[in-house]
C-alpha cells in the first residue's frame, strides 16, 4: 500500500510525532517512501563555489563570512569569469550535474545582475543545472535571473520561526519567505531547508520542516546542514547535536517533502560513513561535492566516490572522472585563483 501523501497542512504535533517514532520504524516509513518517488541507489551531485566571499552585513550567528565577526577569513571580490567557468568545468568533469553559485550579500547590487546573469548563461552552456544563493532578492531580479535561464535558487529558512531571532536580527522571517515567493512566481525552482546543531530544540526542528512542508509548493531541493562550528561565531562552543537526531530530521524532512529532493548538506566531513549510510537509507539523495562549501569543508571526491562504491550507490547524471582527470583540471583552477590581478571581477569598472 502506497504511504506516498504530498500535503501542505502538516501541524506541529504531526511532525513531532514522527520524530518520537521507534528509529526503524521512523526509518522503514521514510526509506519506503522514498522508494516510491527516486531510484534509491542514485545521488544528485552539486558543487557549490564561493564567488563573492566574507564581508557580510548580517549578523548569522553560526556564518563565517559575518562581517560582525573575526573569523580570520579573507574577505575577496567577485570572481572572475574564467575563474568560475574553470570550477564549473572541473565539476562537470567529476560527475556533478549541478553548480551552485554563492555569494556573501544581504541582496545583490543592481549593478552586479548583467554580470550574474551572464554567468548563468556562461554556466549553462556547460550543459548543467545552474544554482545560485545571493541573500535576500526583489521581485524583479528574481525575474532577471529566472531569465537568464537560472534553475534553482537557494534561500534557507534556517530554523523554525520561534527560534528564528536567537539566530538572526538582520533581517526577518518573512524577509526570507518572501524571497522564496519571488523566487516561485519567477519560474525558478526553490532551494531551500535549514541547519540543525544550533541549540535549537527538537520542536524547533519540526518547526523548520513544518514551515517548509506547508509551502504552496514544497522546496525542489531542501539542504539539510549540520551545524559547523567555526572559532569566531557566537557559536562556536555549541554542544554537538546527537548523530541520531540528525538521522530523524533527515528521515521526516522525506515523509513531508516527498517529491523534493533531500541533500545531505553542510557537516559531512564530521559524519561517520556509517551515519552517512543511514542518511541516504532514510531519504537524501542528493549532497555537495568537493573540498569545501563555499568557505568550511567537505569531504574529498575521492573520499565520496570511495563510499558510494561501498555502498553500491552512483552519480544521477553521469559517471564520475577518473581521479587523475579531476586533479589535472583542479590544477588549471588553482592556476587561475594564483592570478590574483586577474581573479576577480571589479563591478566599479562598468
Amino acid at each position: 500500500m502506497s504511504q506516498l501523501q504530498v500535503r501542505h497542512d502538516w501541524k506541529r504535533e504531526e511532525i513531532e510525532a514522527l520524530f518520537a517514532l521507534p528509529m526503524n520504524d521512523l526509518l522503514f516509513k521514510a526509506h519506503s517512501i522514498h522508494r516510491e518517488v527516486y531510484d534509491p541507489n542514485e545521488v544528485q551531485i552539486s558543487r557549490l563555489l564561493s564567488i563573492k566571499t566574507g564581508a557580510c552585513p548580517e549578523d548569522c550567528k553560526y556564518c563565517p563570512q559575518s562581517a560582525r565577526y573575526d573569523t580570520g577569513l579573507e574577505k575577496e571580490r567577485l570572481l572572475a569569469m574564467e575563474t568560475v567557468l574553470t570550477e564549473a568545468r572541473s565539476a562537470k568533469a567529476a560527475g556533478a550535474s549541478r553548480f551552485c553559485m554563492g555569494a556573501a550579500w544581504r541582496n545583490p547590487k543592481e549593478k552586479d545582475m548583467p554580470y550574474l546573469k551572464q554567468m548563468v548563461q556562461e554556466v549553462k552552456a556547460l550543459g548543467m543545472e545552474t544554482c545560485m544563493t545571493l541573500g535576500m532578492l526583489s521581485e524583479d531580479q528574481a525575474n532577471d535571473l529566472a531569465g537568464a535561464g537560472l534553475d534553482y535558487y537557494n534561500h534557507n529558512l534556517d530554523t523554525s520561526p520561534e527560534y528564528y531571532g536567537d539566530v538572526i536580527t538582520t533581517r526577518t522571517y518573512q524577509n526570507r519567505l518572501d524571497t522564496l515567493t519571488n523566487v516561485r512566481a519567477s519560474g525558478m525552482k526553490v532551494c531551500s531547508g535549514g541547519i540543525v546543531g544550533m541549540g535549537e530544540k527538537a520542536t524547533d526542528r519540526a518547526g523548520l520542516l513544518q514551515q517548509l512542508a506547508n509551502l504552496p509548493q514544497h522546496p525542489d531541493s531542501v539542504p539539510i546542514n549540520m551545524l559547523v562550528k567555526v572559532a569566531g561565531t557566537p557559536f562556536e562552543k555549541l554542544d554537538d547535536l546527537d548523530p541520531l537526531e540528525f538521522v530523524r530530521t533527515i528521515a521526516v524532512a522525506r515523509i513531508l517533502m516527498p517529491l523534493s529532493r533531500v541533500r545531505l548538506s553542510a557537516g559531512r566531513e564530521n559524519m561517520s560513513d556509517e551515519l552517512q549510510a543511514m542518511c541516504f537509507f532514510a531519504g537524501a539523495n542528493s549532497i555537495f561535492y568537493g573540498c569545501k562549501l563555499l568557505t568550511t569543508p567537505n569531504p574529498e571526491e575521492s573520499d565520496d566516490m570511495g563510499l558510494f562504491r561501498r555502498l553500491g550507490l552512483r552519480p544521477e547524471q553521469g559517471p564520475a572522472a577518473k581521479l587523475e582527470e579531476e586533479k589535472a583540471v583542479l590544477a588549471k583552477a588553482a592556476a587561475y585563483q594564483d592570478r590574483s590581478s586577474a581573479a576577480f571581477y571589479d563591478a566599479a569598472a562598468l
